[in-house]
C-alpha cells in the first residue's frame, strides 16, 4: 500500500511539474522597488483596483482603473504581454488581484505593498483630483 501511494505521489509530481514551471508568479514590491520598476520599465501597465471615488482622490499617473468588483468581466483590458503593477489603498485588494492574474496565466505581475498610501507617505509622485 505504501508503495502504491509513493507511485501515485510521484506520478502527481511528474504531471504537475511542467505546469508549475511555466506558471507566473506575483511579487510584493515595497514603494521603493515599485518606483524603480516604474522608472525602468516603460511598458509597465499600472492597474488601480480601487473604486472610482478613491481613484478620483489620488492615483498614480498613467494608471488604468478597473475596480476589483469589475475585474472578471473586464479582464480582456489587461494586457498579457506587459508587466503589471497592481495597487489599491493599502495592498489587500491588489494582493488578491495579483494572485488572480497569476492564476489566470499572466506571467509578470507585481503588487504594491502598502498600496498608494504607503507610496504617497514615502513622497513618491501622485495625481490628485478628478481625471
Amino acid at each position: 500500500m505504501k508503495r502504491l501511494r509513493l507511485l501515485w505521489l510521484l506520478l502527481l509530481v511528474m504531471i504537475s511539474a511542467p505546469v508549475l514551471a511555466v506558471a507566473g508568479t506575483g511579487a510584493n514590491l515595497a514603494p521603493q522597488e515599485a518606483f524603480s520598476l516604474i522608472s525602468q520599465r516603460e511598458n509597465l501597465f499600472l492597474l488601480d483596483v480601487r473604486t472610482f471615488d478613491e481613484y478620483r482622490q489620488v492615483r498614480l499617473d498613467d494608471s488604468r482603473l478597473i475596480p476589483i468588483g469589475q475585474l472578471t468581466r473586464r479582464i480582456a483590458e489587461i494586457p498579457r504581454d506587459r508587466p503589471i503593477l497592481v495597487y489599491c489603498a493599502v495592498g489587500s485588494r491588489s494582493a488578491q488581484v495579483t494572485n488572480y492574474l497569476v492564476r489566470n496565466g499572466y506571467p509578470e505581475v507585481y503588487n504594491l505593498s502598502g498600496g498608494i498610501y504607503s507610496w504617497a507617505q514615502k513622497g513618491y509622485p501622485i495625481l490628485q483630483g478628478g481625471p
